[in-house]
């Protein structure tokens, strides 16, 4: 809804490619270290032309209020924002980020000034329904030429946030045309009930699925106890009961293909059997020593769905095995492991070590992994940096701060005539192409 409606720089098509949006272009100089950009010829809901010192500010303005969250984090080589001429605006950064437009395009980058933004739709609903509707707005309110028949190759679309369960049953009714950010708690939904006059589409989604550790107590007090409950798992079975096709398992925290050169291998324990695997975690369970008050009881949150009955029936029959006992609380209810899932906004290793940033408090991390990586915001040589991230990525291992499960899941139940919609590895599926007429 915020991407629709409040326009950043620079935007994603249903492909999940850069597409201009308030910039109407841009150039990044040979260093990699400064993008500028012109800005389209067009003007802010209350009539004043949009100026670059007005994209300044606002950006300056995200900048500050979004110190302290991973997308922050992700920001962080940003050092100056400039006004060069009145529709011409340079970032400068610390050092080279080949997806640094692909950051410049999340939602949260999108300007709102006096309440308001630039499209390229816009946004309406009645207080007492949870329903919103969004209009596109005329090219001419974008800056662009007008057109007669603009009316004809944008229609109005209404958008409702339901449970999974119901938002499955009004797609298999014919209400909506379009169901989307579905997710592994929920998939059994996506394939129950007739479906022919629509598909479920799957994303090949980058980011990560697995339990975050907060807490580093009891039996989960040691890293090498930690590594048990995730060197126990077996993650091509874990998915067999979901019928998913396709979904890649992950025992790093960052997949090794994203390093320019082959830091590690692609699985961990890769000379050890499954039962090898267990045979180990459990003599580690099984010499670790109780005080008083202390049991082998761990407690998990997860998120309501089918999904997540599934996977908890089988983390607790794998963990029972090596003597955990596993109960399952919602989440914020104190659990010692709690889900995590993640769509990644850009394919770095960067992303990755940033989701586990101290700041973030979301669980156990590494003081030394986050200053490997404040360190790597200035190294300009493309090699010395990768030793960094992957220095930083050893840390946070060693200190088993996360179990992975593999790659995040994300489906749509998607009707036929819905031609504009794209799968991606980023999960995000505009709106306003979206409004095109279904044929």
């Amino acid at each position: 809804m915020r991407a629709a409606s409040f326009e950043g720089l620079v935007a994603l098509d249903p492909a999940g490619q850069i597409v201009p949006a308030i910039a109407e272009r841009w150039i990044v100089t040979d260093d990699g270290l400064s993008y500028i950009f012109r800005l389209r010829n067009t003007a802010w809901p209350d009539g004043e032309p949009i100026t670059a010192d007005d994209v300044r500010l606002l950006l300056r303005d995200t900048l500050n209020r979004l110190e302290g969250s991973s997308l922050g984090l992700d920001l962080a080589k940003i050092t100056d924002v400039r006004a060069m001429t009145g529709r011409v605006i340079e970032l400068r950064l610390s050092s080279p980020m080949p997806e640094f437009l692909r950051l410049l395009a999340q939602p949260e980058l999108g300007f709102v000034k006096s309440g308001g933004g630039v499209g390229p739709m816009i946004a309406s609903r009645d207080e007492d329904a949870p329903i919103a509707r969004l209009s596109a707005l005329p090219p001419e309110a974008r800056g662009f030429a007008a057109r007669e028949d603009w009316e004809d190759l944008a229609r109005a679309i209404t958008v409702r946030a339901l449970p999974a369960a119901d938002a499955v049953d009004a797609f298999t009714e014919g209400e909506v045309d379009l169901v989307l950010n579905g997710r592994l708690s929920s998939f059994p939904l996506a394939q129950v009930g007739p479906l022919s006059r629509g598909t479920i589409q799957v994303d090949p989604a980058l980011g990560i699925l697995g339990l975050v550790i907060r807490s580093e107590t009891g039996v989960l007090g040691s890293p090498e106890r930690r590594e048990a409950l995730s060197m126990a798992l077996d993650r091509d079975a874990l998915i067999q009961a979901f019928g998913l096709g396709g979904w890649q398992p992950q025992t790093w925290i960052v997949p090794p293909d994203l390093f320019g050169v082959q830091a590690y291998p692609d699985t961990r324990w890769d000379s050890l059997s499954t039962e090898e695997r267990r045979s180990i975690a459990r003599q580690r369970i099984a010499a670790w020593s109780p005080e008083g008050g202390e049991t082998t009881e761990l407690r998990i949150a997860l998120p309501d769905g089918p999904g997540s009955d599934l996977l908890f029936e089988q983390l607790r029959e794998t963990w029972g095995d090596i003597g955990i006992s596993l109960q399952r609380v919602a989440p914020g209810e104190g659990a010692e492991l709690e889900l995590r899932d993640r769509l990644a906004r850009y394919s770095s290793p960067r992303w990755f070590l940033n989701q586990f940033n101290c700041e973030l408090e979301i669980g156990l991390c590494s003081p030394e992994a986050d200053e490997l990586v404040l360190q790597s915001l200035t190294v300009r040589n493309f090699a010395a940096k990768q030793r960094l991230l992957a220095e930083a990525h050893t840390a946070l291992v060693e200190e088993e701060v996360f179990i992975p499960l593999g790659a995040p899941v994300r489906w749509s139940l998607v009707r036929g005539a819905i031609t504009a919609y794209q799968a991606n590895q980023w999960g995000l599926h505009p709106l306003f192409p979206l409004s095109q007429p279904t044929t």
